[in-house]
């Protein structure tokens, strides 16, 4: 019971925050002055036409050739009003106005093609880096204070201090330049299962994953550093087990209570890294697309890509503190005891 009602106020105050964020990213946005983005061959006039009758501009202003030299803003509140309708009565989240490659075209229809590549190089991500990340901080651990825990200090504290920016770099160069081990950037196409395209997401894999791989060996040790020093795992050495059985019969499981919100937060962190590495490895993805959609003040595209980030990041919050009390029965989330 106090879970559900735990997790009833939460979803409460992810949607307050939902909302408060969106409404501050339309006001902002809309704040800028508009820079048309015609592309090659395209009437510019075509622009201002669908931004009026998208309801974000108003009285537009001809010259004697017939170009459009001028136009009113709508307000603000008027166009948020606008935006609101066409979302809650007729389902339409917009189309493409200012970029040219997008061009009149569905916001859900172009979401949808570009998701899957943003799926797969998080996902492949994790999948890569949770396992060795765990494996370095199990075996700096257990080797404390031994050369083979100061090498993986060593191998932590450079990875974090690299950004993933610094170290597309470096792979792009080393890797795919110099080795000629993959390609620079992503294969075209649609066939993202398949072994070419595979390969040639490694490099923005790895410098997604080489960061989250330092993290998760720093909170692994650190946890599980305090948990084998414990009194409880002394009863168990006491008991009979070996050293390995107490470690990952007892040891990991409750070292697991901070470890996997850690793996939980850290996914979601790369989610956000992956704006910059998809644009460095021409990933035809969400975060390529959110980069260009704020770069051409394209509005509906920036706004459902906005919505898309802070929703993810704010469920990732939800699942991470509802994980806690799954992961350990001891913790009640919502619930409030008091003595005596």
């Amino acid at each position: 019971m106090y879970m559900f009602k735990y997790i009833l106020k939460r979803i409460g105050l992810l949607v307050m925050t939902f909302c408060i964020i969106l409404l501050l990213c339309f006001v902002l946005i809309k704040a800028l002055p508009i820079v048309i983005q015609a592309g090659y061959g395209e009437d510019s006039n075509l622009i201002y036409l669908r931004l009026e009758a998208r309801g974000y501009i108003t009285d537009l202003v001809y010259d004697q050739s017939g170009n459009i030299i001028g136009f009113s803003n709508v307000p603000i509140m008027t166009q948020l009003g606008t935006y609101l309708h066409r979302i809650f009565a007729e389902g339409d989240f917009g189309v493409g106005v200012n970029m040219p490659e997008y061009s009149g075209r569905d916001v859900l229809d172009v979401f949808g093609e570009n998701l899957p590549p943003t799926i797969l190089i998080n996902v492949y991500s994790t999948l890569i880096g949770v396992p060795i990340g765990l494996g370095f901080g199990v075996l700096a651990a257990l080797k404390k204070n031994k050369w083979q825990d100061q090498i993986v200090n060593v191998f932590i504290i450079l990875l974090v201090s690299l950004p993933s920016i610094v170290l597309g770099l470096i792979i792009q160069f080393v890797f795919c330049y110099k080795l000629d081990w993959f390609p620079m950037v992503m294969e075209t196409g649609y066939d993202y299962l398949s072994w070419p395209m595979f390969v040639s997401m490694l490099p923005a894999v790895f410098a997604l994953c080489l960061g989250s791989i330092a993290g998760y060996a720093r909170y692994t040790r650190a946890e599980l550093s305090e948990v084998l020093t414990s009194e409880f795992m002394l009863l168990a050495r006491t008991k009979g087990l070996t050293r390995g059985q107490a470690t990952f019969r007892h040891a990991m499981r409750n070292a697991m209570v901070v470890i996997f919100p850690s793996i939980l937060s850290e996914f979601v962190s790369v989610l956000s890294g992956s704006l910059i590495i998809e644009n460095m490895f021409s990933i035809p993805g969400v975060g390529r697309l959110y980069l260009s959609s704020i770069t051409a003040q394209d509005y509906d595209f920036f706004m459902f890509l906005s919505g898309f980030y802070v929703l993810v990041g704010l469920l990732a919050t939800i699942v991470i503190d509802i994980s806690y009390g799954f992961i350990d029965p001891r913790i009640r989330m919502g619930s409030a005891k008091t003595n005596g």
